[in-house]
């Protein structure tokens, strides 16, 4: 009963009291326990933090983020988990911690009227803290007024736990509930076509060059190199001769993992595909009212369009029919990619035997071909154990204390869950990092200019210009460089242009982006940074505020997103086959 009192007359405090707080120095943290999730399940809300009394707080010391903290010596605290440590009073009545003199003043001044001051001195939650010799003087007279005391604490509590709800806190484990089902016959034809290069304009590259396993489900290079490129992951060139490639791909190709979750609805890095009946076909996207039906996922609908793309996988003009087809109208090449696999017996029986509706070769689309694919990608890149995952669902023991250091730094004063959120660790919008920009760019319809206008490109909106779809964190470790151009080789490259972009774009150097050589290309690779014009509306743009953080806390970061690497990767469900039906070659690394 005595932490009830205390709990609740540190709640009720805030309401009487809001320059009550102490301030604690940043020397001391080392100093506080670290709280797992597990001991706050155990005896607490999952949206609690407990202070023990014996922590040995000292003064002006941040706790799990929190600028202030309002504190007695052999008080135990209950703190909410916001980025901010903003306590459930707080939260109820929108009144800062240790009175910053932003809260609403109507509510404060409704909490410091004597007729609720008489009411706490009656329930005696010691409201006041300079005053501690007169509870003390009461002795067992406020002992028979505690479950009068619990009560009232009860109904605040369930007020304040409300109005918590929307906070930034840890999120629920994501689990095998949280992605779409597919079928594994279907992800055995999409394993095979995925490798296997006849979905190529000159059948000279597969989906697997540009996001292989070995690399993350990457490529390992800032800007990819697709159509006319020789090798494989960052060892990849751009080519010789007739066949070298025309243009670099404007974005870094990014990861895999965990594109069959049910809550995808946005794909591409400047969202120009999404779920969504602009069209009359469930899908806003590059092919519009020409988009073929039945796919079965936002991820097979994704799967088509690299296929149709010039310098992704179709090919130059003249070189081939796919690339012909596609300067008619972009949904002629698909049927000629159809009738390419499904002429292929090993390919024709495949679906015919995993497809209810397909009853001889000749009934095979692009969308049973993107359906195959999808599934093969969702099946075979589902990550959901990683230390973090472990740690989420109990297991107080899987993270190191480097790696929870950096998990409260995340949820907390580093502010990364602000965009960072949800089980996949993205809020699925777009933002303006200000990241280096470099290589062709992507653009509006008929804009001339060399340069990467991100969100804008899509829906041409002045106010969407260059933001970039925030990416989801699982196995992040693996899928280097970082950014929507691969601007960054390093997890601390990235964290620290979060930090300061302004100061991070100032020290940036063209080195420092891994793109392969192609003298031919260079002349427009970096020559936005010519235009001073350009590179002032992107500085212009941000929506990230700086802030410092230590060498050690940036540590602490890079150990916590090491601990989002699933630990079964090597064993997945289908892996990289040794042939495929076409006799086709297969990438493989060196």
């Amino acid at each position: 009963m005595r932490l009830v009192d205390l709990s609740f007359g540190h709640l009720l405090d805030h309401l009487f009291q809001r320059d009550g707080g102490i301030r604690i120095a940043s020397d001391g943290r080392e100093r506080v326990p670290h709280i797992s999730a597990g001991q706050i399940r155990r005896g607490h809300s999952p949206s609690d933090f407990v202070i023990p009394s014996n922590a040995r707080l000292s003064a002006g010391m941040p706790f799990h983020g929190a600028p202030e903290i309002p504190v007695e010596g052999s008080l135990v605290v209950a703190f909410h988990t916001q980025p901010h440590g903003i306590h459930h009073a707080d939260q109820l009545l929108g009144i800062r911690v240790a009175g910053s003199g932003s809260g609403p003043k109507l509510f404060h001044c409704l909490a410091k009227l004597p007729f609720f001051h008489q009411i706490t001195r009656l329930f005696d939650f010691r409201m006041s803290r300079r005053e501690p010799h007169k509870h003390a003087k009461r002795g067992k007279k406020t002992n028979g007024r505690h479950w009068q005391a619990l009560s009232l604490g009860l109904v605040l509590t369930a007020f304040a736990t409300a109005a918590s709800a929307q906070a930034t806190s840890l999120p629920e484990p994501l689990t095998a509930d949280d992605f779409l089902s597919f079928d594994e016959k279907q992800a055995r034809i999409g394993q095979l076509l995925f490798y296997d290069r006849i979905l190529s304009g000159n059948r000279n590259i597969a989906c697997s060059t540009c996001h292989h396993p070995e690399f993350g489900t990457s490529d390992g290079l800032s800007l990819g190199i697709g159509e006319g490129g020789v090798g494989l992951g960052p060892t990849r060139t751009a080519g010789t001769g007739d066949s070298r490639i025309r243009k670099r791909i404007p974005r870094n190709a990014p990861g895999l993992w965990n594109l069959g979750a049910k809550e995808l609805k946005v794909f591409f890095h400047d969202g120009r595909l999404s779920i969504a009946d602009t069209f009359e076909n469930g899908f806003n996207s590059p092919a519009e009212e020409w988009l073929p039906t039945g796919f079965n996922s936002i991820l097979a609908t994704q799967a088509i369009f690299p296929l149709v793309a010039q310098f992704e996988m179709a090919g130059n003009p003249k070189e081939n029919e796919i690339a012909g087809a596609i300067h008619d109208r972009i949904d002629a090449a698909w049927p000629i990619l159809a009738k390419r696999v499904r002429t292929i017996p090993a390919y024709g029986d495949m679906f015919v035997e995993a497809f209810d509706h397909i009853t001889s070769p000749e009934d095979v689309t692009i969308t049973e071909i993107a359906n195959a694919l999808a599934a093969f990608m969702a099946l075979e890149w589902t990550s959901h154990d990683s230390p973090f995952d472990a740690y989420l669902a109990g297991d107080e023991e899987a993270l190191s204390q480097a790696e929870k250091r950096g998990l409260d730094l995340f949820y907390g004063k580093a502010n990364c869950a602000s965009c960072h959120s949800g089980k996949l660790l993205s809020d699925q919008q777009f933002h303006a990092l200000g990241l280096p920009p470099f290589g062709p760019g992507r653009t509006r319809n008929f804009d001339p200019m060399v340069r990467d206008v991100g969100r804008m490109g899509e829906t041409d909106r002045l106010e969407d210009a260059y933001r970039f779809r925030t990416p989801m964190l699982r196995n992040v470790a693996l899928t280097a460089p970082y950014g929507h151009n691969g601007a960054y080789p390093t997890l601390e490259g990235i964290i620290r242009h979060h930090l300061d972009p302004d100061a991070a774009l100032a020290s940036w150097t063209p080195q420092t982006a891994a793109l392969p050589a192609a003298p031919w290309l260079e002349a427009i690779d970096f020559v936005v940074w010519q235009d001073r014009f350009e590179m002032e509306r992107q500085r212009s743009v941000r929506d990230v505020t700086a802030m410092t953080l230590t060498q050690g806390e940036i540590d602490d970061l890079v150990a916590f997103l090491n601990a989002l690497t699933g630990t079964s990767l090597k064993t997945p469900p289908f892996g990289v086959p040794q042939s495929v039906p076409s006799g086709l070659p297969v990438d493989q690394p060196d």
